[in-house]
């Protein structure tokens, strides 16, 4: 039993410390399916992937939580949304070259991430850090002790499987309240630095952490499976068109006979005509969403 698309808890039984552990092949695919980008674009993409479920993990509540890089560089901007069920979609918009070989900096440029925690009940809280690190493990690091002031530490792994792109990925956590000795989890990090990409990506949870951790004893839990979903349709896109001027979408009809609008998520595309929007304009119920949609 291979443990793609699914991820896993687990908590050290002689230390204050928890991890998690995700690995992505499908969801992986289907978020840069119909998409033209560049290798490192899609390895950031994979990358970012697997740390966004991560993050979503660590949610006590409904939610969902957004991964965003964006600067002035090629890459424009990389967006991961997942929520509390690991329903998960991403984009990215390129405004140049990426050239071969291009680290997170060349291609973001002058940028930052911004982490926004969207609870279904409550108040939305946005994080914003600059990209410090060499790669996106360590800014998610410096992301983790700037807001949660918990020792955390975070291990991201791409490959191919079977000739299919696929990324994993590894948390360990300080537990919060918990006096932790620094030398024992800087030990735990240490052990979990040697996994290799092969065998995140393609060896079952509980030989991984056997692999990693066998002199230690570990409690692994029920994993959660972890899919692609997006949440567009034509009801969101709808509420977004009632949003704007008559003027505005009287213009539009009279470019086109019709207004056309896609999300950069899924691919999917919608079509309202003058019928449609006189249909809507006296239902005038659809509630708003806010996609990645034009």
């Amino acid at each position: 039993m291979s443990n793609h698309d699914q991820l896993h808890r687990y908590l050290f039984s002689h230390h204050a410390v928890r991890g998690e552990l995700v690995s992505l092949k499908e969801t992986f695919q289907q978020v840069i399916a119909g998409h033209e980008y560049p290798a490192e674009v899609r390895t950031l993409l994979g990358e970012m992937l697997v740390a966004t479920s991560l993050l979503t993990a660590t949610l006590k509540f409904d939610g969902d939580i957004t991964v965003q890089l964006q600067g002035d560089g090629p890459l424009k901007l990389a967006v991961i949304n997942g929520n509390n069920k690991q329903e998960l979609r991403g984009v990215a918009r390129l405004q140049g070259d990426i050239i071969e070989g291009s680290t997170l900096k060349e291609m973001i440029g002058n940028g930052y991430m911004v982490i926004t925690i969207s609870p279904t009940v409550g108040e939305r809280y946005q994080g914003v850090v600059g990209l410090e690190g060499e790669n996106l493990a360590e800014c998610l690091e410096n992301y983790f002790m700037q807001s949660e002031q918990l020792p955390t530490r975070i291990f991201i792994r791409t490959g191919e499987v079977e000739g299919q792109p696929a990324a994993g990925a590894m948390l360990l956590q300080v537990l919060p309240a918990q006096d932790t000795d620094p030398e024992e989890f800087s030990h735990l990090a240490q052990l979990t630095t040697t996994i290799k990409a092969e065998e995140l990506l393609t060896l079952p949870a509980n030989e991984v952490l056997y692999r990693l951790y066998h002199q230690e004893e570990v409690t692994l839990y029920e994993p959660q499976d972890v899919c692609f979903r997006c949440t567009c349709s034509r009801e969101r896109c709808a509420a977004a068109l009632l949003t704007l001027p008559d003027e505005d979408i009287h213009e539009m009809l009279e470019a086109d006979g019709k207004i056309e609008m896609h999300c950069d998520y899924c691919g999917a595309d919608y079509e309202f005509d003058g019928m449609d929007m006189a249909t809507l304009k006296a239902s005038g119920d659809v509630h708003s969403g806010d996609d990645h949609i034009h």
